[in-house]
């Protein structure tokens, strides 16, 4: 670097520094934290609002478990809460179950795994763990924010139409979603859920330009792609997929929206409502689930690889050992967002699609196992001898390691054609995603929160409280969806109101009655998670600089950074985030910004450590020499 460079980059640092001076003395609360351009802010109003999602979508799950575990209840208790949707005979009405379980896939996989995960710790990390003073833009970054915020405002105000909110299942299939007389949920709730949808969309990506953005172009000095921590690559190629996919679901909201409201016959073709022919002609519905999962199985892994990111850098601080195969697991990220865009017929098996074409898409969803396979065996490597800490964030960080593992068995079963076509729209499928990529990504964004708590707030997150929090989800979730890999086997249906009237099924009620009551229990937990949550940010004690003793850059800040992160200059990273347990260092980890030859030795260690060897030398000959002579 010449002396020009230097030269300009210090003076844009300092007139950095002075402009976020003057702005910080300048800020009105609103300005603050409200309408806020401070990454850290913005990622705070993500995590909170993702909280308030994960409550609803939580308690619609638990709401329609009731009905499927305790068929028979009478459910009067609920009716000052759900008033008309329980019926007279105090159940719940079957147009609003199949409301709850459309609204619990949409909250959860959008509201929640991704604008919550994502939206969080991508615009919390990015900056921090790159050395930039902020993200690319502070203005995009509020317009992300605040189109999730609109998003959020028209899905929560379906809820409450007298028609009730959107029915068509999460992947909203026309031709159910298509007209609006279909059925009560094909009404205005399912225009809302489009509205919603679309704004959805548009925040996301400008989110999602912005990441890749400041990746590419604001790393500090010394910081070259393969020096980022595997948080920041899972991030960066999140944001890839994610503008790379979403513009197709967009794309197919749009179309729904003509069909719904032009007359157009984009999805719809032949079609009788109460035997009356429509005029629509031409069109098809396999078009949407086309659209839909171009966007659906990238999806997966919008909403996985954050987590898989976060699971990373908690596992190998707490392991205290550089993380396995750190270019395999760049790799095996990147063959991943290859991948995961080519697999998406894998949905599609039953659609009665050309054989040949289903096995090419066989082979390739057999093929994407394998860089998962890859991250699965560099995390328990990584913990391989490790010298571990049960932190809060590294339980949840195994409990994602073994999700992820046992849910993705699953997913080679279902990825084989033969196989699918048997357990498709069965309880099995539920079990799988949900395991592999609700409850993995779920536990890896707690592992999050309870690593970073103390950079976010500036306080620690009380660990006996964590502890219970952990052992109760992580039981539950085994105990809520490893009974439904059975029952799905036996061929039990999913989206059905009711199961009582088939004979075949009625041995299953016990194990329904059991994944209802643990699908309770595990939703009580999280009330401990956010009393230690909210508690804490007021209440907790004062947390060290870096009290997972890390290297990565975020820790060499202040306890509470400010507006530009960094009170003076931006550090200097002279190498990789992974130095941890290094032999001949006095420390067990040397953050980021220390340079190579300042690498913190001591002979006295070292001579310790020559004189253990010797004496081990010395031990082994002894043995030997016994050996020969008996």
């Amino acid at each position: 670097m010449s002396a020009t460079d230097t030269h300009i980059e210090s003076v844009v640092d300092v007139h950095h520094d002075e402009h976020h001076e003057h702005e910080h003395h300048e800020q009105s609360f609103v300005r603050k934290y409200i309408f806020s351009e401070d990454h850290k802010v913005i990622a705070k109003q993500f995590l909170i609002t993702g909280i308030f999602w994960a409550v609803i979508g939580g308690a619609f799950s638990v709401i329609f478990r009731l009905q499927l575990g305790f068929p028979e209840a009478n459910l009067e208790i609920l009716r000052p809460i759900l008033g008309g949707w329980i019926t007279e005979q105090g159940k719940l009405d079957q147009n609003f179950y199949l409301a709850l379980v459309t609204m619990h896939g949409t909250i959860m996989v959008f509201f929640v795994l991704t604008a919550g995960l994502s939206g969080t710790f991508s615009n919390f990390l990015i900056p921090l763990q790159i050395g930039a003073r902020d993200m690319a833009s502070g203005f995009l970054n509020m317009l992300s924010y605040w189109f999730f915020f609109a998003s959020s405002v028209v899905m929560f105000t379906s809820i409450f139409l007298s028609t009730g909110p959107a029915s068509g299942g999460w992947v909203i299939y026309p031709p159910l979603s298509a007209l609006p007389k279909a059925s009560l949920g094909s009404g205005l709730g399912m225009t809302m859920w489009l509205v919603s949808m679309a704004l959805f969309i548009v925040g996301s990506l400008l989110g999602s330009i912005n990441y890749v953005t400041t990746v590419i172009n604001m790393r500090t000095r010394g910081m070259s792609m393969f020096r980022l921590p595997l948080t920041i690559w899972a991030f960066f190629l999140t944001a890839v997929i994610g503008i790379l996919s979403f513009p197709v679901l967009f794309s197919a909201a749009l179309l729904l929206i003509f069909d719904r409201s032009f007359g157009t016959s984009f999805y719809l073709d032949e079609i009788y409502i109460d035997g009356e022919a429509l005029h629509n002609t031409g069109g098809s519905a396999l078009l949407f689930q086309h659209l839909f999962w171009f966007l659906g199985h990238p999806e997966v892994y919008i909403v996985l690889l954050p987590a898989l990111g976060i699971t990373s850098e908690v596992i190998a601080t707490n392991s205290r050992k550089p993380i396995f195969g750190y270019t395999a697991m760049v790799f095996s990220m990147l063959a991943i967002t290859f991948i995961s865009f080519i697999v998406w017929a894998h949905h599609m098996f039953v659609t009665g699609m050309n054989p040949f074409l289903g096995s090419v898409f066989m082979l390739l969803t057999l093929i994407i196992a394998v860089p998962s396979a890859v991250k699965s065996f560099n995390y328990i490597t990584t913990l391989w001898r490790g010298n571990i800490i049960f932190t809060p964030g590294m339980l949840f960080s195994i409990g994602l390691v073994s999700f992820f593992i046992s849910g993705g068995v699953t997913g080679i079963a279902l990825g084989n054609s033969a196989i699918d076509i048997q357990l498709h729209d069965t309880y099995f499928v539920v079990a799988h995603f949900h395991l592999v990529m609700g409850s993995a990504s779920f536990f890896g964004m707690m592992a999050g929160v309870y690593h970073w708590f103390p950079k976010m707030f500036g306080r620690m997150m009380d660990d006996k409280l964590g502890y219970v929090h952990f052992w109760i989800t992580f039981i539950g979730v085994y105990f809520v969806f490893f009974p439904m890999h059975y029952i799905g086997i036996a061929g039990f249906p999913r989206r059905y109101y009711s199961w009582t009237n088939f004979d075949a099924f009625q041995s299953y009620t016990d194990l329904n009655m059991l994944i209802s009551v643990a699908a309770i229990i595990t939703l009580s937990a999280q009330f401990i998670f956010m009393f230690n949550f909210f508690y804490s940010i007021f209440y907790g004690r004062l947390a060290p600089l870096n009290p997972w003793r890390s290297n990565t850059l975020e820790w060499t800040t202040q306890r509470l950074p400010g507006h530009g992160n960094w009170e003076g200059k931006i550090p200097t990273v002279y190498r990789w985030p992974y130095d941890y347990s290094k032999p001949n260092a006095t420390e067990d980890f040397i953050p980021q910004h220390i340079p190579l030859s300042q690498t913190p030795e001591s002979n006295l260690e070292h001579e310790k450590a020559m004189i253990e060897a010797e004496l081990e030398m010395i031990e082994e000959e002894k043995h030997s020499t016994h050996h020969h002579g008996h």
